[in-house]
């Protein structure tokens, strides 16, 4: 005596109707195809919330969408070559510190290499003598967080 055969559990679903070979992506559904994706038209397709944009419009009106780059900054120093960075021009130099006392970066004042150095070692020198201060009475001297109750 046989047993009878027992069809397969899982069998492969056929082939799409295109014929590519792979199999469809999940059950056959009922019903109207739907839109793909949440806003409904797919990657061509209307934008949900209103008529289509303006390109030149999104990116600040510059036809051709080339970006924003701010104008370069001119070394103060390698402008005016007679000007001299000295530890004793300590008002001079304030213009380089932060109101917290911090060195500014050179992204911020546009000097040069070259400049930067030199200032920032002036800057340290004026400090050591005491003509210019290592921080800020506010952060030296905190004012204490007073909560309302």
């Amino acid at each position: 005596m046989t047993s009878p055969e027992t069809p397969p559990q899982n069998p492969t679903p056929p082939p799409t109707p295109d014929g590519d070979g792979f199999p469809a992506a999940g059950p056959p559904s009922d019903g109207p195809p739907r839109p793909p994706g949440p806003g409904g038209g797919g990657f061509g397709g209307p934008r949900p919330g209103g008529p289509p944009r303006d390109r030149d419009r999104d990116r600040g009106g510059r036809p051709g969408g080339r970006r924003y780059f701010p104008r370069r900054k001119v070394c103060f120093f390698c402008a005016n070559k007679d000007t001299i960075i000295d530890y004793k021009a300590a008002e001079g130099l304030r213009r380089y510190i932060s109101d917290r006392g911090r060195i500014e970066p050179r992204r911020k004042t546009g000097t040069c290499a070259k400049h930067q150095r030199t200032l920032s070692n002036q800057i340290k020198r004026a400090r050591q003598v005491g003509l210019l201060p290592f921080t800020t009475d506010r952060s030296r001297n905190p004012v204490p967080v007073t909560r309302d109750r």
